[in-house]
């Protein structure tokens, strides 16, 4: 099954829009059903493709029959205010497809989402891969787990009987425990699942708790997706051996169209997202499409990084981010060159932002290297100026090389310097002056007088704080400045003269 939110999520992306009844997103469909005009009585199905019923009514009236939750007819205008309150009684959604997207394509996206992108409890693959795992474990008479390449379970047969202590701390652990992959890597078992789609025999080993074993790969083309274990008491027969292979390729299959079902929903996500970043005037209507509640969002930007692989961390933390369908997901996500943004609503409260990276963090492995930045809170036509003080905050973190991720809020005044040093070394900073005249002075006679006139005016002309600053006497700054006076024209009496030196000296990052 999947739940209306998401199917109105992905349909969004096509610029198919969601009228009438349309509060219950958290219902489930489990069907689909299509329009038969030459048909004898009505179809029934969750979802039903009014296709070729050019009357919005007409179509409700289908819909009804049908007993559907959520109804597509082709709607290119507004819809009409009687079949929009007729819906609503009924309690029916409907999703108006434009006539500029073909009903071929909306019916691969809603038979894809609605009877191949089932969820699991961790929001990713598909719920009967346990119902399988069963099936398969009934026709070899054993308990069976189905893993990935990384002996990670996926899925596990409800089948108990003749188990070991080595099945039931894979269970437990959701992976196969050290010590029995380092002897399956030792006795080269995974070698050849890498290499052959025959089933494998693996004597048991008492001293790990482990039983004989049977194994197979389940393989993608050339692409290993997983493997399929039996705990068996020796090799199995000729006939176990056959439904074991064909069980193989069936999770396979089942695997694939789970992949299929996320990347279809990632795609549809990330191409929403980058326009929220980049500026449209649709702004508002694209966080609706997304799902995202109409408030104030943060944008989040992040990168990671490993010594040894340039890209796999980017990549597992994107993975992370996307773990979940929308509706279960706070936030929105696109990957984008070597950064991952999410769109995050959390108003002026930067701390949801916080959390949200934090706990992404907890599912990197400890060695990546982790760089994030929080933008300000901003409206959806907003969200551009967010992401760029997210890559500032983003920038600032990195080189810091440590710490907690930076936040816009406490970290505007170092990002305003920042752009103010990027602008300087444009040449857009002055290259004459009294300050540059001052600086000749102390290269040429080892002096700090900007040194003495960056701390003054940080203590804003109180001569007793810039003295305890430097560590001098007051009498030795007011001589210094005396000395500063007669050598370059500041004018430390003008409140512009003054905020401009001291800009110019934060921005030059002198050497204190």
């Amino acid at each position: 099954m999947v739940r209306l939110d998401r199917l109105i999520n992905v349909l969004g992306g096509y610029d198919v829009r969601a009228a009438g009844h349309n509060r219950n997103r958290d219902a489930e469909l489990h069907s689909v059903a299509m329009h038969d005009p030459a048909g004898d009585g009505p179809v029934l199905g969750d979802a039903l493709l009014a296709v070729g019923v050019p009357d919005a009514a007409r179509a409700l009236e289908l819909g009804l029959a049908a007993q559907a939750r959520a109804v597509l007819i082709r709607q290119d205008g507004e819809l009409d205010d009687d079949v929009a309150a007729a819906a609503r009684a009924a309690g029916t959604c409907l999703l108006l497809v434009p006539s500029e997207v073909s009903w071929s394509q909306v019916a691969g996206v809603v038979y894809g989402l609605v009877l191949e992108g089932r969820e699991t409890e961790s929001g990713r693959g598909p719920s009967d891969l346990f119902t399988l795992a069963d099936s398969i474990a009934a026709g070899v008479g054993a308990p069976v787990t189905i893993e990935d390449q990384l002996s990670r379970v996926m899925a596990y047969s409800s089948v108990q009987h003749d188990t070991d202590p080595a099945r039931l701390d894979t269970i437990l652990g959701r992976r196969v425990p050290e010590r029995v992959r380092t002897l399956f890597d030792e006795r080269g078992v995974f070698t050849h699942l890498a290499m052959s789609d025959e089933p494998l025999h693996v004597t048991g080993a008492p001293e790990h708790g482990l039983q004989d074993r049977t194994v197979v790969a389940v393989r993608a083309g050339r692409e290993l997706l997983g493997s399929l274990w039996v705990t068996c008491d020796g090799p199995l027969d000729p006939i176990r051996t056959r439904v074991l292979a064909d069980g193989a390729h069936t999770v396979a299959l089942h695997l694939l169209r789970s992949r299929v079902s996320a990347d279809l929903e990632r795609q549809v996500e990330s191409e929403l997202v980058i326009e929220l970043l980049e500026g449209t005037p649709d702004a508002a209507a694209v966080i609706g499409k997304l799902g995202l509640p109409p408030r104030r969002h943060r944008v989040i930007a992040l990168q990671a990084h490993t010594a040894a692989e340039r890209n796999a961390a980017i990549l597992l933390a994107f993975e992370r981010a996307t773990t979940g369908f929308g509706w279960s997901r706070p936030g929105r996500t696109t990957l984008f060159g070597n950064t991952v943004y999410t769109v995050l609503p959390c108003d002026d409260d930067p701390a949801p932002a916080l959390n949200w990276l934090h706990e992404l963090a907890q599912g990197l492995p400890r060695h990546a290297s982790l760089a994030a930045g929080v933008g300000g809170p901003a409206e959806p036509g907003e969200l551009p100026a967010s992401r760029q003080e997210a890559d500032e905050s983003l920038a600032l973190h990195a080189a810091r090389a440590d710490g907690e991720p930076v936040c816009y809020d406490e970290a505007w005044d170092e990002i305003l310097l920042q752009r103010l040093r990027t602008a300087a070394t444009a040449g857009r900073m002055p290259s004459r002056g009294p300050l540059a005249h001052l600086a000749r002075h102390d290269d040429a006679h080892g002096t700090r007088l900007l040194f003495t006139l960056q701390a003054w005016l940080e203590a804003q002309g109180d001569l007793n704080a810039a003295a305890g600053h430097l560590d001098v006497h007051p009498n030795t700054v007011r001589n210094r400045l005396r000395k500063m006076s007669e050598l370059a024209d500041l004018r430390l009496d003008e409140p512009r003269k003054r905020l401009a030196m001291l800009i110019t000296l934060a921005v030059g990052d002198h050497d204190r």
